[in-house]
């Protein structure tokens, strides 16, 4: 499948962005990783983003990893084998990852004042 496929050829990349606007929404309410220091976070992500891309890269040259080809993707590489899409799924799961992470220390900490 080359290019976009219509309006279902964003399905997948709009939920991504759906569930980027969820992962921010909660950081922001609760000032837990970029709304807490920005630029500690921002590096953070960065380098989540990066080692995650050359694990794909790598997974890609031994074979190991494939494009699906489904209508629900762009379609748009940013590499052989590597989707666009797989760039915002990176930040996502680096982003929540992190926002769990920081809101459960938080909660740790909380909770051991309680006590």
């Amino acid at each position: 499948m080359s290019g976009l496929a219509g309006l279902e050829g964003l399905a997948y990349l709009a939920c991504l962005l759906v569930s980027l606007a969820g992962v921010a929404t909660i950081d922001r309410r609760w000032r837990l990783f970029v709304w807490d220091r920005p630029r500690a976070a921002v590096v953070v992500l960065v380098v989540g983003l990066a080692y995650f891309v050359l694990w794909d890269l790598a997974g890609i040259a031994l074979g190991l990893f494939h494009r699906g080809d489904t209508r629900w993707m762009t379609g748009l590489q940013v590499a052989p084998e590597l989707p666009v899409e797989e760039l915002f799924f990176l930040v996502l799961l680096c982003w929540s990852t992190m926002c769990l992470w920081c809101g459960g220390r938080r909660w740790a900490r909380h909770r051991g004042d309680a006590r």
